[in-house]
């Protein structure tokens, strides 16, 4: 608990488990965006790349 509080800049217990469990549901999240961004059909990127004018 000490190592995680020290991780996360907690200082009492109740708030070393919140942060904890925020962090698990931020961990999960961000694992299923890198799963959106790794389909290649799910985005066209040259597309953006033109719409912002990387053709010039």
């Amino acid at each position: 608990m000490a190592q995680a509080a020290e991780i996360l800049g907690t200082s009492s217990l109740r708030d070393t488990i919140d942060a904890s469990l925020r962090e698990i549901v931020n961990a999960r999240r961000r694992l299923e965006l890198v799963g959106l961004l790794s389909d290649p059909e799910r985005f066209d990127f040259a597309a953006a790349d033109s719409a912002w004018g990387a053709d010039s």
